[in-house]
């Protein structure tokens, strides 16, 4: 399906819409455990550290709307929404906007032509039984170059090894893995996708 006429299509666009910047995804349900304030926050700090990614760098964050009538997940909402405000208006220029929020469900070609155009996937779940989106991330890359930021505590992180392996409850841990996984090479993201992807398939 990654590589469907569909899916070819949208990312032919993204290609174009990202020219010559570095994309860092999200993809969660909107939900307490997924991490999503904390990831914000350290992509935040990253751009304080490294003032030349302002400009080069840019986080799309897909929340999936989850339960949106309970009171808990419509606080959770507030609190990204100001978040993603404060961070575009800090570091956003007329030409640059730091995060791309979308907040719906997106078809599956334009999803799977996101995280084939992501250079760096960043999954940070605070807590995690499994968790599909890293193994989606890998399958739709195959062999082509990209990084995975993982949190340790989701159950995913036991067979994927290679990824960058970050503490979500530290600011410090998520904030060093991303700059690791911005920072890497072309062959060490593509070596890490194939070992990932040749796991991934056996199993």
């Amino acid at each position: 399906q990654a590589r469907s006429e569909e899916t070819e299509a949208e990312l032919a666009k993204l290609m174009q819409s990202y020219a010559g910047r570095t994309v860092i995804l999200g993809v969660d349900r909107l939900d307490y455990t997924k991490g999503v304030p904390g990831r914000l926050a350290a992509f935040a700090q990253a751009l304080e550290r490294n003032p030349d990614w302002v400009g080069r760098v840019s986080l799309v964050q897909v929340s999936v709307p989850s339960r949106v009538k309970v009171e808990e997940y419509q606080e959770i909402k507030a609190e990204v929404d100001e978040l993603v405000g404060s961070i575009n208006g800090r570091f956003g220029t007329a030409g640059y906007v730091p995060i791309h929020y979308v907040f719906r469900n997106l078809d599956r070609p334009h999803l799977l032509a996101l995280y084939r155009r992501a250079d760096v996937a960043m999954v940070t779940p605070i807590r995690d039984g499994l968790n599909l989106v890293c193994k989606e991330y890998v399958a739709a890359k195959g062999e082509e170059p990209g990084a995975l930021v993982l949190s340790e505590f989701a159950g995913s992180a036991a067979e994927m090894g290679e990824a960058v392996l970050v503490n979500p409850w530290s600011r410090d841990s998520l904030v060093e893995g991303l700059e690791r996984a911005v920072g890497m090479s072309d062959e060490d993201k593509t070596k890490m996708m194939a070992s990932l992807f040749e796991r991934l398939s056996r199993y």
